[in-house]
């Protein structure tokens, strides 16, 4: 097939560092070259790719300091996308809702994989209004917010299978790695840290916007060399640092579309203490490490990882996580849509799902007896039988 993949360009692909959109966007794209499909990729000048590259910008926008609008390089992007169309059989879009006006109105095959949050009051007049969209989400927790959208399927991320080693021997510190905003939890994860006195290191971004927060509430909390702060990491940094840390503390706060950080974690074979929030549930599984509520139960979840086997929970990544796995679900998505020609009409949008309200699959819960010891229990079915849902599934 003659595929073309349109990034955003705040990153390049993949990122240098931070950037989760930008990274799987590069996996796919690789793997689909890998596997004899023509690709073209529309994104920063500074990407790197085995695709045919169309340079959008000279280099990452978060990275030119003289860019004042992104949005006007997205749009000559889009621009030169529909010059173009007619060249590929299919175009896929991971730039949000930028192209809707433009896609509805040209007739190509195409779909769009959201990579975000969508729980934005904004969102649903735009949702009901593009109800035609054929859309993937990247969790089935992701959909909750506009489940009438027309979903096609879920496709969760994966990665490459030796992007990560395997480390079997844990490391003596905790992991934080991403972000630093208030929905992030920094905060939380110093204070599990402090509760069972394991050294911290946390690796994150800093965005303009949340700099002031990181002054007022994360830098206090600062400590070194207990409680570190080592700065935005990416490539073999990343992976010596998940696989060297003895868990990699997820304590979020808000509906986390996917969570990349997580299967990254397991491919090293490194724990994951999550909160239960958007995909966690989802994506976690026993082998993985635990799901918690309240900090005392993550505390807890820690004294129980001396007997934790790594190797299983690399053998979690193995089977549902890898990019092969991803690119595979694309392909069989790409053909059905082929088969059916454009999906975009002005009329009332075929009904691909059946949108009543998706159940996690799991439910880990960590529970203190009478004698103050730990149980980690599952409800409804363990997630090594868990697969996203696809058109039609209810």
């Amino acid at each position: 097939m003659k595929i073309a993949q349109i990034s955003p360009l705040y990153e390049s692909v993949p990122p240098e560092q931070y950037g989760g959109t930008e990274r799987v966007v590069s996996y796919l794209t690789e793997e689909l070259v890998r596997r004899g499909h023509e690709v073209t990729l529309f994104a920063s000048g500074d990407s790197i790719t085995s695709a045919d590259l169309v340079a959008c910008c000279p280099r990452s926008l978060r990275a030119d300091t003289g860019c004042i609008d992104p949005l006007v390089h997205h749009y000559l992007m889009l621009e030169e996308v529909f010059k173009r169309a007619p060249q590929f059989d299919l175009v896929h879009f991971h730039v949000d809702y930028l192209h809707f006006p433009l896609s509805r109105r040209s007739g190509i095959s195409q779909l769009t994989t959201l990579h975000g949050r969508l729980d934005i009051p904004d969102l649903a007049p735009l949702y009901r209004q593009f109800h035609d969209m054929p859309l993937v989400s990247i969790s089935d927790a992701q959909r909750r917010p506009i489940p009438s959208a027309r979903w096609l399927r879920t496709v969760h991320h994966g990665l490459p299978e030796d992007l990560f080693r395997f480390h079997e021997a844990p490391g003596d510190y905790l992991a934080f790695l991403g972000r630093i905003s208030p929905e992030k939890r920094v905060d939380r994860a110093i204070e599990i840290a402090r509760r069972v006195g394991a050294p911290l290191k946390i690796a994150a971004k800093v965005d303009k916007t949340d700099q002031d927060y990181f002054d007022a509430v994360i830098e206090p909390l600062l400590d070194p060399p207990r409680v570190e702060y080592v700065g935005e990491i990416g490539g073999k940094d990343k992976e010596e640092f998940l696989g060297g840390a003895y868990a990699l503390l997820f304590p979020i706060d808000w509906p986390e579309p996917f969570g990349l950080v997580m299967i990254e974690a397991m491919a090293c074979g490194t724990p994951i203490i999550a909160w239960p929030h958007g995909s966690v549930p989802e994506v976690m599984e026993p082998d993985a490490g635990f799901v918690v509520e309240e900090v005392e139960e993550a505390t807890r979840a820690i004294e129980m990882l001396a007997s934790f086997d790594r190797r299983q929970c690399r053998e979690v990544f193995e089977r549902r996580f890898t990019a092969g796995r991803m690119a595979g679900d694309y392909v069989n998505l790409y053909g059905q849509l082929l088969e059916k020609g454009s999906l975009v009409e002005f009329g009332v949008a075929e009904n691909l799902l059946d949108h009543r309200p998706t159940k996690h699959p799991i439910r880990q819960e960590i529970t203190v007896s009478t004698r103050d010891s730990i149980r980690l229990s599952h409800a409804n079915q363990q997630n090594k039988n868990y697969r996203p849902k696809e058109s039609g599934e209810v």
